[in-house]
């Protein structure tokens, strides 16, 4: 089967979208599937063809495009070319944006079944722009119930041809060490983004400093709100107890989290929550905001806690009582590791979307004409 994947940022960005189709691509290309993939091409300096473990990636100037009459034509007329030579069974756009519009403006001129995948509730002045592009997909997939429940409520109509796919990774060949306490080390994993909230977690690492004066706090991530957070730790007087690492290679996350006590996640949006997935395969407790996916991949009081949003006094008091009770916080960690690899098992992850996959193209081949393109 042929598979032409649509994403926004892929390889090398790094964010929860871009390591689950890292991982799953490279699977389904082991499978005997052959893939292209379409993103954003975000830096000039990113080739406008590349290749990642043995996948062709091409990168357009998909945003600039939109502003840029004469670009979006050009951009359109290669797409077109690139659908043709290539002749995918089957389009799978991942999350919605500027590359689900180049889709749809070249969808006539070859036609094959397309797959959306939802990731997490959109602002309220977006929903006409996914419900435009839910009511143009021949399937929804969503990587969380809340997520699935959202795009239901949006449009009724795609109940029928919605599923949930739950995100999953393969897992790691570190084995999980034991967590330290002496002294404490708290982890932040993702993107320094507006809706990440990583600002509560600084005012509540402040407050776990009055109890624990040694503890730490890393930052793994980069992103707009980086300066702003380094000037909020200074004001706070955290000094040298927090550590801005940037990027972190999604290699090097196993052996960073076994670095760590447990992980914080004060999202104020999050579809699914990826990082609390990887805490998990390490035997990590999480302590996250009770916001969209999470509390799908948490068990709360059992794998991590859940605490009320945007709450820097509740996050601290959270992280503290783990802090005090070294025991309970290694049980936690132990239940979340046999939880994930049980409930979000990798292969069943590459298996579920391979048979939506055949579904959709085997649904199309019976159709009267399926087959026929402009």
């Amino acid at each position: 089967m042929r598979v032409m994947f649509w994403c926004p940022l892929y390889w090398p960005h790094v964010g929860g979208v871009q390591t689950m189709a890292s991982e799953l691509l490279p699977a389904l290309s082991q499978r005997g599937h052959e893939i292209v993939v379409l993103a954003e091409r975000s830096s000039p300096e990113l080739p406008a063809e590349d290749e990642h473990c043995g996948i062709p990636v091409y990168r357009f100037p998909f945003t600039a495009g939109l502003g840029d009459v004469d670009r979006l034509a050009r951009i359109r007329k290669e797409i077109i070319r690139l659908k043709r030579t290539f002749a995918p069974d089957l389009c799978h756009v991942v999350t919605l944006g500027a590359t689900d519009f180049y889709h749809h403006i070249t969808a006539s001129t070859y036609r094959a079944p397309s797959l959306v995948s939802l990731r997490g509730v959109w602002p309220r002045r977006f929903e006409q722009h996914v419900t435009q592009a839910l009511s143009r997909a021949d399937w929804v997939a969503c990587n969380s119930l809340s997520t699935l429940k959202y795009a239901r409520r949006l449009m009724p109509e795609i109940s029928s041809r919605s599923s949930l796919i739950y995100n999953a990774l393969r897992e790691p060949s570190t084995p999980p060490e034991p967590l330290p306490f002496d002294p404490p080390r708290l982890l932040y994993l993702g993107r320094l983004s507006p809706e990440k909230r990583v600002d509560v977690a600084l005012d509540a690492f402040a407050k776990v400093r009055l109890r624990h004066p040694l503890a730490r706090l890393v930052i793994a991530g980069d992103g707009s709100e980086r300066e702003g957070l380094e000037r909020q730790a200074d004001r706070l007087g955290l000094g040298g107890r927090v550590e801005f690492l940037g990027w972190v290679r999604s290699d090097e996350v196993p052996s960073l989290i076994n670095s760590v006590t447990l992980l914080l996640l004060p999202s104020e949006r999050e579809a699914f929550g990826m990082a609390a997935l990887e805490a998990g395969l390490m035997g990590r407790p999480v302590v996250a905001s009770c916001r969209g996916g999470l509390p799908e991949v948490i068990d709360h009081n059992a794998t991590g806690i859940l605490v009320e949003r945007l709450n820097a006094k509740a996050f601290a008091e959270a992280v503290t009582w783990l802090l005090g009770h070294p025991n309970a916080a290694r049980r936690m960690g132990m239940t979340a590791f046999s939880h994930t690899r049980e409930r979000f098992d990798w292969s069943d992850c590459v298996d579920a979307h391979e048979a939506l996959y055949e579904k959709l193209v085997r649904t199309r081949n019976e159709r009267p004409g399926g087959g026929c393109n402009a």
